[in-house]
């Protein structure tokens, strides 16, 4: 069973991660704000503002998946839809890294809300996705901070020394969403 150290950590590693990319994405200007690195592929394609869109919708997923995980017997978290955020990846580039910033500070507030909420046998259900498999929701939750910290290498514009445990060949989640915003737009869901 998860143990009150395992979520002390957790919140503390939140904590770190977060800063650390409030820190990359604040030092930078606005025209850095809009750079794609040359020569870049999937999400490292792109903008530093399309990254931190990118990290509220996923924070936003994440809890969806959560609340899941504690409501279901190991649900399949494909089928799981989380509400739309402010501003998603498409819009970022016409916002500012503090509006941003801001917008991830109220997320993970709820978040943090969440977790305070979850009993600690709460923390050893399960939920299923088809690209990371089964995981139990200590381990979701941990998946913010290192999302974090390779997001915040990304918005530096550096390889990041995490990369997560896919099953099998790592989505192109830039790609797809490109294609979901065709999509929307030809008036096909």
């Amino acid at each position: 069973m998860a143990t009150a150290e395992q979520v002390a950590e957790l919140k503390q590693k939140m904590a770190e991660e977060r800063a650390a990319l409030i820190a990359a994405a604040a030092g930078l200007s606005p025209e850095d704000s809009l750079h794609v690195p040359v020569d870049a592929e999937g999400e490292e394609q792109w903008t530093a503002l399309e990254q931190l869109a990118h990290l509220l919708e996923m924070e936003r997923a994440y809890d969806s998946w959560v609340r899941a995980a504690l409501r279901e017997d190991n649900p399949d978290i494909s089928t799981v839809r989380s509400e739309p955020v402010s501003i998603p990846i498409e819009r970022a580039n016409a916002h500012t890294v503090a509006e941003l910033l801001r917008s991830l500070e109220l997320e993970r507030a709820y978040t943090l809300g969440l977790i305070d909420g979850i009993p600690l046998d709460g923390f050893d259900r399960t939920a299923t996705s088809p690209v990371f498999g089964t995981l139990t929701v200590l381990q979701w939750l941990r998946s913010f901070y290192r999302h974090d910290r390779q997001h915040a290498a990304q918005v530096l514009g550096r390889q990041s020394d995490y990369r997560p445990n896919f099953l099998g060949k790592e989505p192109n989640q830039r790609k797809a969403r490109l294609d979901l915003v065709a999509r929307r737009e030809s008036g096909h869901p």
